[in-house]
């Protein structure tokens, strides 16, 4: 892993892991604004936005951990990312907001999380220099239709060989 990798994980996580550790200790200070979210979804209860608060603490505090560590960097990016958005839309409606100081600071928290998201997203896809699944499977796809091409033409040959063999 290269040095900017190793320095730059740790520092994306620890928001996570904090955030992890808070949602987790103190779920109820949290729940009143996931209800906003929660709320939209058919089928939940109002004490299902607490529950939800401690799984989403608990996928912060896990991935933010492998994240920091290098473990899996690239599922571990992708379930912070997607564990970013509920976090997002509960905590920072700034469209919600009458007065303008506030609505311009929960606009930055949210502009701050949507380039995290961005950054995320990034780390989700980044194979370190190293080629991805996507391109490993388009190069053994054509490793073997290329060794299906070869094992025909040697067929033909063999068969060329063996008529020419018993013209004799």
């Amino acid at each position: 892993m290269s040095l900017p990798r190793r320095i730059a994980r740790p520092l994306v996580a620890a928001m996570f892991i904090a955030g992890g550790v808070d949602a987790l200790g103190d779920p109820a200070a949290k729940a009143p604004a996931a209800d906003k979210v929660t709320r939209q979804i058919p089928g939940l209860r109002e004490q299902d936005s607490e529950l939800l608060v401690k799984v989403n603490g608990g996928v912060q505090l896990v991935a933010g951990t492998m994240f920091a560590f290098g473990r899996v960097p690239r599922l571990s990016a992708l379930a912070l990312a997607v564990s970013l958005v509920p976090t997002t839309m509960a905590g920072h409606r700034f469209w919600e907001y009458e007065d303008p100081a506030q609505r311009q600071q929960q606009q930055i928290h949210f502009l701050k999380n949507a380039s995290m998201l961005g950054g995320l997203l990034l780390a989700a896809v980044d194979t370190e220099g190293k080629p991805g699944l996507a391109w490993r499977s388009r190069h053994a796809a054509g490793h073997a239709g290329a060794a299906v091409r070869r094992s025909r033409r040697e067929a033909r040959l063999a068969a060329k060989a063996a008529r020419a063999k018993l013209a004799r």
